[in-house]
Formats: structure tokens, C-alpha cells, sequence
């Protein structure tokens, strides 16, 4: 059973989450008078329901599915960015991801700053941050710009920041949010060769996205959410087409 569960990187057990929607914000006198009698009035909307998955060390896997089914919420719970209501989720080795752009930056440091600041949240000496420092630079191509501070930059340069601090920390596990989206497509393509790269090191990922060509090139399992429930998990060249049939 021990060397079963130690084959695993990801395990998720009946997880559920549910947030609080409040509906009593009023802006105007004639809005406070009405909601006086109702002040914390809110319903309780269920994301997730139920979700079990177990991810293999080095498998690569896609989370797919419409605005809304919980794709976001799973990655942001895999990272304790927030909890379950009920269930539980282990990761086991070092984990990176890459969920929002320029989270964890400061807006008023550099760049450089802001590798040493971003990567030693992920537990990197500044030892170790200074023998990658000139790696994670080359690869971002931020060149002058990367002691220029972050707040100036655009989206796309806060990616190319993001992910290559991201992939130079030596995680066990990545998860990755639709960031890949953002930038020029020469970028998206150079990082897409990195995570193919970081496949072969044998690297677990999770990967979500919109993009089914991404999916169908890089994961070999993808699961499929539908209403904050798993409607099918399986191979990718078999979820995929069922996937595009019917949001098609």
C-alpha cells in the first residue's frame, strides 16, 4: 500500500467547495433603506462537488471544461491558495504554479528584485537564486527592461517573468492556469518547448486551458469538469473529442 500511495503526486479525496455569494451591497440611500431589513442576505453557491482524482508522478494532465465548472478552483486548491469545505488533497514534492499574473510581484521593485523576492517564496536560496539568476533573465527576454519596476510592465511581460521564475525553482509539480494565453505567440511557443521539456524530465503538471490543440499535444490524461463535477477522465484522444462534440 506505501509504495502504492508513493507512485502519487496529486491525491484528491470527496472534495467539496462552496463560496458565500452576498447580495446586500448597497450604494445608494434609497438601496440601504430597502436592504435594511435583509443585511446579510446571501446564498451559497457549491464550485467543486465531490471530486476524487489521483495524479501519477510525471503525468501530465489537462483540466478542461467551460467558464464556471471549477477548473480554476481545483488549481487554487491544489496550491492551499484557499481549502476545501470538505475532502482532502496531499501533494507530495516541491510544487510551482503559476496561477495569476504577477502574483507575488511588487509592483514598485524591479524585475531583478522581484526574482529573488518570487523565487524564495518557493523556498530557493538567495544562493541558489544568484547561480539561476542570468538563466531565468535569458529566458524571460526582458532584457534592460528587467531592472525597470514590474508595475510598469505589460501583461505579457509580467508572464514571461512569472514563468521563468517558475520553471528555474526545480519544482516536482506545476500547476499552470490559462497564463499562456497572454503574450506574442513567439513567447507562448518557447514556453510551450519548455513544459514539453519539463515532460520529459518527467515533471507532474497540470495543465488548464481552453486551447485543445495545447491539450492534445502535451497531456496524455485529461479530466473533464462539468458543473463543479468530473463528467469524464481518460485518455486525452478520448475526452477531447467527446469535449469539442458537445460544446461545440
Amino acid at each position: 500500500m506505501k509504495e502504492e500511495q508513493e507512485e502519487y503526486s496529486i491525491i484528491i479525496k470527496d472534495v467539496y467547495k462552496s463560496f458565500n455569494v452576498y447580495y446586500d451591497k448597497a450604494n445608494t440611500i434609497k438601496e440601504k433603506i430597502l436592504f435594511l431589513f435583509s443585511r446579510n442576505k446571501k446564498e451559497k453557491r457549491t464550485v467543486l462537488e465531490g471530486i476524487n482524482a489521483k495524479i501519477k508522478r510525471g503525468e501530465v494532465v489537462a483540466l478542461i471544461g467551460t467558464n464556471g465548472s471549477g477548473k480554476s478552483t481545483l488549481l487554487k486548491l491544489l496550491t492551499k491558495i484557499i481549502y476545501p469545505n470538505k475532502g482532502t488533497i496531499e501533494t507530495r514534492g516541491k510544487l510551482t504554479s503559476l496561477l495569476e499574473l504577477g502574483a507575488g510581484f511588487h509592483p514598485d521593485f524591479s524585475g531583478r528584485e522581484n526574482i529573488y523576492f518570487n523565487a524564495s517564496i518557493f523556498g530557493l536560496t538567495k544562493k541558489e537564486i544568484d547561480r539561476r539568476l542570468d538563466d531565468i533573465i535569458e529566458f524571460s527576454e526582458l532584457g534592460k527592461f528587467i531592472d525597470n519596476p514590474v508595475r510598469t510592465y505589460s501583461s505579457g511581460m509580467y508572464m514571461r517573468l512569472a514563468f521563468s521564475v517558475a520553471i528555474n525553482v526545480d519544482a516536482d509539480i506545476l500547476l499552470i492556469d490559462e497564463i499562456l494565453s497572454v503574450g506574442d505567440e513567439h513567447f507562448q511557443n518557447k514556453c510551450f518547448e519548455k513544459m514539453l521539456e519539463l515532460k520529459g524530465e518527467g515533471k507532474t503538471m497540470v495543465f488548464v486551458t481552453h486551447s485543445m490543440g495545447a491539450v492534445e499535444r502535451l497531456c496524455d490524461r485529461t479530466i473533464w469538469l462539468s458543473n463543479g463535477k468530473i463528467k469524464l477522465d481518460g485518455k486525452t484522444k478520448e475526452v477531447v473529442p467527446k469535449y469539442i462534440a458537445e460544446t461545440r
